[in-house]
């Protein structure tokens, strides 16, 4: 049976059939991993199975694996709790269970009683250096952790009434991804089973803002701009990452003509970034700027190219240099996908230029930590939810999070040296680059050959992008006026990419 790759692009054809939303896709019938995987579970799906029959629907399988997951993640953490965070000044690195949390206990002031932004604190930071959002997160674990005991028991209290809360969070995005897309909903296993998810999840408070991100990209698909927008303002004032998808978004709406939309969603976010900051910047100006200036002023930090160019030279670049450097190249990354955008032969589906968006973000960035690779998780099985892909790229973040905390534990461990040395852990940052990168291109190969992406070889449009799903170009640039048809593939009801859809009984073409 010939391929999408193999099939020429044909006639259009009078009246194309979508399949129906109410048809799901099941991944064991289009994915061979997928298929070979599901044999621990008695197999790929039959033809007669009976579905939508049991209490085991898609939402609630994938989330109850979701906290499984982040169970077995908090399991990997247990050296750490017991004694590694408190004794010895490398065991948490050679047992690769570090985490902020419980060392920023009492390190920002919480077992003090003091209060984020407004009370100075003693040492180095003499503010909390996190968002607005995030810093009443920690303040809420802060309220659930009793007072008495020890300072490691209290520290251990905190760790978990985050991990807590982190974990209400992992499941509100396994459920989140697994709705985005009406007909794809087991695409979300492969978020409830990404390994560098559950091994990161509590490092850092990031969750919050991957939670509120995830949300806002299911009311996004819904066609709820304005919920969409708050959403994203929120998870905006819990990190500063999601703001970068008004980007690709702008582009997008720019292409179909769907400004009110847009527009709606940006000043969506603007006032919920606004109300939550707002309060804080007036009374606490100086602690609610911590953030901000600390970004700015941060050296060169783990996980970057440029650590590596650092580490390697003898005129390593400033940190001045690096700030301007990185902006350029972000920037840069912003117009390449906006000229993709208007270029591409079919409109590309906003989880697409989003994953593309925040990747860049991050691979441009002077720090790229560890657990930064949340923020991709959820983008990337809406972009590409092809299992072979989304491994590879795991394995590559896998090999990065043993390769940093060994890095740690050699830099830590005095003569004994235990762990990796510098020049190895320079190889995982280039896995881990390299990693990301190559999903990079794989999404964008889809984008320049539509017939290659999964999502669209089912017959779908932009299932994640709401308004944006089925709707007619009205600005574009180059070959895109003039789009190749490309054929879905044969076993597939026939698509003509380029063009909306011709729905039965209206007077449109695809």
């Amino acid at each position: 049976m010939p391929s999408a790759e193999m099939t020429p692009a044909g006639v259009h054809e009078p009246e194309p059939v979508r399949p129906s939303d109410a048809e799901p896709v099941r991944p064991t019938r289009e994915d061979e991993v997928a298929a070979a995987g599901s044999e621990l579970i008695g197999g790929p799906i039959g033809r007669r199975a009976l579905l939508g029959t049991t209490w085991w629907t898609p939402v609630r399988v994938i989330a109850l694996v979701a906290i499984g997951m982040f169970a077995l993640g908090l399991v990997q953490k247990a050296p750490c709790y017991h004694s590694a965070w408190f004794f010895g000044a490398s065991s948490q690195y050679t047992h690769a269970c570090y985490s902020d949390i419980p060392h920023l206990y009492q390190g920002r002031g919480f077992a003090d009683g003091l209060v984020p932004y407004f009370d100075k604190l003693p040492g180095d930071m003499d503010y909390l250096e996190y968002p607005v959002l995030t810093g009443v997160f920690m303040e809420v674990a802060a309220w659930l952790t009793p007072g008495s005991g020890s300072i490691q028991h209290q520290e251990q209290w905190y760790w978990f009434a985050n991990a807590g809360m982190l974990m209400v969070c992992t499941a509100v995005i396994a459920v989140c991804v697994t709705r985005t897309q009406r007909r794809r909903p087991w695409d979300g296993l492969l978020v409830a089973l990404a390994p560098a998810f559950a091994l990161t999840s509590t490092i850092n408070w990031d969750l919050l803002a991957v939670a509120l991100t995830a949300a806002a990209m299911l009311m996004w698909s819904r066609g709820r701009a304005l919920a969409f927008g708050v959403l994203l303002g929120l998870a905006t004032a819990a990190k500063l990452y999601p703001v970068v998808l008004l980007g690709p978004l702008l582009v997008l709406c720019w292409r179909a003509g769907r400004w009110r939309e847009y527009f709606q969603a940006a000043g969506g976010a603007v006032v919920a970034w606004l109300v939550v900051n707002l309060p804080v910047m007036l009374f606490a100006f100086q602690g609610w700027s911590k953030f901000y200036t600390f970004s700015h002023d941060r050296g060169i930090d783990f996980g970057s190219f440029w650590l590596i160019w650092a580490q390697n030279s003898s005129n390593p670049p400033t940190t001045d240099f690096v700030n301007t450097a990185a902006t350029v190249l972000v920037v840069l990354c912003f117009l390449g996908i906006a000229a993709l955008t208007f270029t591409a032969p079919r409109r590309p589906r906003f989880a697409q230029l989003a994953f593309l968006m925040v990747a860049a973000f991050i691979l441009t960035n002077k720090v790229y930590s560890p657990q930064y690779v949340l923020w991709l998780v959820p983008l990337a099985v809406l972009a590409r939810p092809k299992w072979r892909d989304f491994l590879v790229w795991q394995a590559c973040e896998v090999a990065y999070f043993l390769g940093i905390w060994m890095y740690l534990a050699y830099t830590t461990s005095g003569d004994a040296h235990k762990g990796l040395p510098t020049q190895g852990y320079h190889w995982a940052i280039a896995i881990h680059l390299l990693g990301t990168l190559y999903l990079c291109a794989v999404v964008v190969r889809d984008i320049l050959m539509p017939e290659r992406d999964v999502v669209r070889r089912a017959g779908d449009d932009d299932p994640s992008g709401g308004v944006l799903d089925g709707a007619e170009d009205v600005f574009v640039l180059g070959t895109a006026a003039r789009p190749a048809r490309h054929a879905a593939p044969f076993e597939a009801p026939q698509v003509a990419w380029g063009r909306p859809e011709q729905r039965p009984h209206e007077d449109r073409s695809l």
